[in-house]
């Protein structure tokens, strides 16, 4: 009888959207490692014209100029295809939102490996950046993903099925960081290093490509409370007792949780943009192994982030929470900035434990402060201008990067952390402007 159950389960999880999620984000750990070392070989004989640059500063400079023009290109392109998609989504085409960005994905795999194998010139990647915003990327797929874990769950398990995405998506991208340095390094004498993991990572992203078009099946569970909306059901508030909507928007709050979630997303975006290149520098200098298992130690705290959010909710409210990410970023990513050791490197990452955690709260906190029609608009309104400041703080923290390299390195870190001090300060003061039951609500109810 067991084995009959076993088999049945799995043939149910075979037409869910998990076994996408595994194989896209597999082949995504592969691929950004792969990404990280072939720009740093192509990088390694730059010249400018600027003669006082030694080489090692010359290398440095060419890397963090490709990442800001290739980020700028995936942040801005899929704006408006993430648009039409959604809609698509909306009106009943849930696997479209799906299938098109997993094309963009696959394309953009198979443009790299023909870089490598072809020894094509590394500017090829920017039109296969261009090729993955049009067809939506990331910012397409991880909400069609979790569109479809809630509709395929009741109303009451839908916010645990959507912690399930994420913990699964971070627990793979895990595995995959830490293979993925040992994949690299897998020879083809004919081809070089990095062939092999490419290979692999192109075959994970049609496989899941050919999943999603010919298994995937979307099923829709009857919601008991049709009244509910999504974005209630999206929040993640500090207690289990639903909050009721307000009549009218909460303007003073919407502004200030817009302005701490901008500080925040210049903070982390900016020094992310710049820690890849970071590592490669003396006195550092981390081969494939090594960046493969830094990305582990990023994945590690996708899953920390989600376990410190199940504990301290009991006991906190939303606001705090907030505080509580925003201050381990802080902490963690100063501590980098004086980082000349790969071990400090990981004892700056275990700092950063809950470093995820503001920004799905700020999410929370802001459904809470509009009413139900006015929650994805408000929402998406967000995205779009987290997006926009994409255009300000890439080009400027990697020309305060690349004006530092001789002084201080580690200065743009330093930036960050200040800049996420700074969101704090709207954080606190909504904290302050938020109802008292929101932190006490639990403990009435029982």
């Amino acid at each position: 009888m067991v084995l009959p159950s076993l088999c049945l389960k799995a043939s149910a999880v075979l037409w869910q959207i998990e076994p996408i999620l595994v194989m896209e984000q597999l082949g995504s750990t592969l691929y950004d490692t792969a990404l990280q070392m072939v720009v740093k070989d192509r990088c390694a004989n730059a010249t400018y014209p600027d003669g006082h640059l030694s080489r090692e500063d010359s290398q440095q400079k060419a890397m963090s100029d490709f990442y800001m023009i290739y980020n700028l290109i995936i942040r801005l392109t899929p704006i408006l295809p993430a648009l039409l998609l959604a809609r698509l989504g909306d009106r009943g085409w849930r696997k479209v939102p799906i299938v098109v960005p997993l094309s963009g994905y696959l394309l953009c795999r198979l443009g790299l490996l023909l870089v490598v194998v072809f020894r094509l010139p590394l500017e090829v990647m920017f039109g296969a950046a261009v090729v993955f915003g049009l067809s939506g990327g990331f910012c397409t797929f991880w909400p069609a993903v979790m569109t479809l874990a809630s509709l395929g769950s009741t109303t009451t398990d839908r916010s645990k099925a959507m912690m399930r995405v994420e913990l699964l998506y971070g627990s793979v991208g895990l595995v995959g960081s830490l293979v993925s340095g040992h994949l690299f390094l897998l020879y083809s004498s004919s081809l070089g290093n990095g062939t092999i993991l490419l290979i692999v990572s192109t075959l994970l992203h049609l496989l899941s490509l050919l999943h999603s078009i010919f298994l995937l099946q979307v099923k829709q569970v009857p919601s008991p409370e049709p009244e509910e909306e999504d974005c209630h059901v999206l929040s993640d508030s500090s207690s289990d007792v639903p909050v009721e909507a307000p009549a009218g928007i909460n303007m003073v709050n919407v502004v200030l949780l817009f302005a701490a979630a901008m500080l925040y997303d210049v903070a982390v975006g900016g020094a992310i943009e710049i820690l890849g290149v970071f590592v490669m520098k003396e006195p550092l200098s981390w081969t494939a192994t090594q960046v493969g298992y830094g990305n582990a130690a990023g994945c590690t705290i996708f899953l920390t982030s989600f376990l410190g959010v199940i504990v301290f909710r009991r006991c906190v409210s939303d606001a705090m929470l907030i505080l509580i990410g925003m201050l381990s970023f802080a902490l963690g990513i100063f501590f980098m900035s004086f980082v000349t050791a790969t071990y400090m490197f990981y004892l700056a990452r275990s700092l950063n434990l809950f470093a995820l955690i503001p920004m799905p709260t700020i999410r929370s906190l802001l459904s809470q402060q509009v009413p139900a029609s006015s929650c994805g608009i408000t929402l998406t309104s967000l995205q779009l201008s987290l997006k926009f400041a994409g255009l300000a703080y890439i080009p400027t923290f990697t020309k305060i990067y690349q004006g530092t390299l001789d002084w201080f390195p580690g200065f743009v870190f330093m930036l960050s952390s200040i800049f996420t001090v700074l969101g704090m300060i709207p954080i606190s003061i909504v904290g302050c402007r938020l109802p008292r039951r929101h932190q006490y609500e639990r403990i009435q109810g029982d």
